[in-house]
């Protein structure tokens, strides 16, 4: 095994790449070990979609950057990742500051680290105790993903503690804090200089919590400082399927926001890796990342990011006709092998050949139109009209495509030619080449649509089930909550034109099988109870 490792990190390809392709790796692997639910119920990890966006929403580039629950250093690798997007030098504008418990994972952390080119000071501390950095006051950015909901917090140490501006949170009958969230919450808050932001991973139950807990949360919003809310939904972290929230602090919001919080409700707004796995795709972080730069009134950024998407609908579009050419030829290699081809077929083929050169025809129409649009709001709105009949016409030929190659595969397995598994074989791969492709072009002009159609003129605005920005007259009135689900109301439903009613039920299918597979290693958990208990 140790053999094969060399080899493959021996290999000619890695050592002509640039960048940080060895930090991707290490990356690459941790999100599998934490997959396997491997050290400690995988809690070291935060998965890597949310970690870019508390990055994309405070956007650490200068200055102290401190987790004091840093697990293996993900939040400090994707800082340096947007910095390096920037085009500066990590190194050269933030330090790293982390803390952590358990010896293992720091050697995680400054592994992972190490393999991105980056240092950071990580010293062992359990968080609760000890300040070990001495960061009161004093951070440019917090960052980190805290264990939810301890409840064995000694009171008695930390009664005095400067990190808790606030006051304690409830104590339970045995002198210990009855949910360390709030002391979490606190000590991130605490730790910020008077420019300083912050944002951390939480409990969904933290952010309506009663009793004491309320009103350290009452004390918190009316200091002003909390700056945004998102909730994401279940299934985001590899070994735990409870929803979070996101929490931000910003101790420099401007005057206009001082009295608002910006609540964002992003669980319905996912991509489902697996049966268990949900994350956000790029352009969907993009897109969440959007509604804040609106809050901040970075139109320019908006229009900029609806500019991207329309523009790479055009390059996908374009770059579909390839691989439908390659399918094209190969249906009609397969084609000419089948002694009779039924006149339905034929008709279909001549149809999809002049479909696809139509589809190119507007291509370039629109390209050349394209090059000369004011990229302005109005602009951009003008363009989204305009390229939406090549995101449909794609879909249709999507459709043309599977339908087509059907036809002609049930055709060739019927006719009893000898030799014509590998011509199926290679036309499978270039519907699925082909198919790919077009699936883009409708994919990146829904996510501009997206953008257009709830916010019109480029400006933050109430939205339904998504985002609405209150004032702490608002937060009083229900009770302190810091909910967004609370203030957003729920969104309307929408009917998905894209449903896959086969790939549904193979879905529905797995996740049958998985849970009959964990019901038996459950009855069998059971009965060997039972043995022990000798009933």
């Amino acid at each position: 095994m140790l053999g094969n490792l060399l080899r493959t990190f021996n290999d000619p390809a890695l050592k002509k790449t640039t960048g940080d392709i060895f930090g991707r790796i290490y990356e690459y692997f941790l999100t599998q070990f934490a997959n396997q639910s491997a050290h400690d119920g995988g809690e070291f990890f935060t998965p890597v979609s949310l970690v870019q966006m508390i990055v994309n929403f405070i956007e650490p580039d200068h200055g102290s950057v401190i987790d004091s629950a840093c697990g293996s250093g993900g939040m400090f690798v994707q800082s340096a990742h947007f910095i390096e997007r920037m085009h500066k030098n990590a190194q050269e504008v933030v330090t790293f500051y982390g803390a952590e418990k358990n010896p293992t994972t720091i050697r995680l952390a400054k592994m992972n680290l190490a393999v991105h080119g980056l240092e950071g000071r990580i010293l062992k501390a359990i968080t609760y105790y000890e300040d070990p950095h001495n960061f009161l006051g004093k951070a440019d950015f917090v960052m980190a993903n805290p264990p939810f909901n301890v409840d064995d917090v000694d009171a008695e140490k930390i009664k005095n503690d400067p990190r808790l501006p606030f006051g304690l949170p409830g104590v339970n009958k045995k002198g210990a804090v009855s949910n360390g969230n709030y002391l979490w919450i606190s000590y991130f808050y605490s730790y910020l200089n008077p420019q300083g932001r912050a944002g951390f991973v939480m409990s969904s139950q933290a952010s309506s919590a009663g009793g004491q807990e309320a009103e350290v949360r009452r004390k918190l919003i009316e200091s002003g400082h909390v700056s945004a809310m998102v909730s994401i939904r279940s299934n985001f972290f590899y070994t735990r399927s409870v929803p979070c929230e996101l929490w931000f602090f910003d101790k420099s919001k401007p005057a206009h926001l001082k009295d608002k919080v910006l609540m964002l409700d992003a669980r319905n707004v996912y991509r489902k890796v697996t049966r268990k796995i949900y994350d956000f795709s790029p352009e969907q972080l993009a897109n969440l990342t959007s509604i804040v730069w609106l809050y901040h009134g970075r139109q320019d950024r908006f229009q900029a990011l609806v500019e991207n998407h329309l523009q790479r609908t055009l390059d996908d579009a374009q770059a579909s006709q390839q691989p439908m050419a390659e399918f094209v030829a190969g249906l009609e290699g397969l084609m000419g092998k089948i002694a009779a081809v039924d006149a339905e077929t034929r008709t279909a083929f001549a149809l999809l050949g002049n479909d696809i050169t139509a589809f190119a025809s507007t291509i370039e129409i629109e390209r050349k139109a394209w090059e000369s649009t004011a990229k302005d709001n109005a602009g951009l709105l003008a363009a989204a009209k305009a390229l939406e009949p090549i995101a449909e016409t794609s879909r249709d030929l999507i459709k043309k495509i599977d339908q087509l190659y059907k036809l002609v595969e049930k055709q060739a397995k019927d006719s009893g030619e000898k030799g014509l598994n590998k011509l199926i074989k290679d036309l499978e791969e270039q519907r699925k080449a082909a198919v790919e492709q077009l699936k883009q072009v409708r994919y990146l002009f829904k996510q501009a649509h997206w953008l257009q159609e709830r916010f019109p003129n480029a400006e933050l605005r109430d939205v339904e089930g998504l985002v609405k920005l209150v004032d702490s007259a608002e937060i009083k009135a229900n009770d302190w909550s810091l909910t967004p689900g609370r203030y957003v109301g729920v969104a309307p439903e929408i009917e998905d034109e894209d449903f896959d009613f086969e790939e549904t039920l193979r879905d529905i299918h797995i996740e049958l099988n998985g849970l009959n597979e964990e019901a038996v290693l459950l009855a069998a958990q059971i009965q060997k109870n039972f043995e022990e208990l000798g009933i």
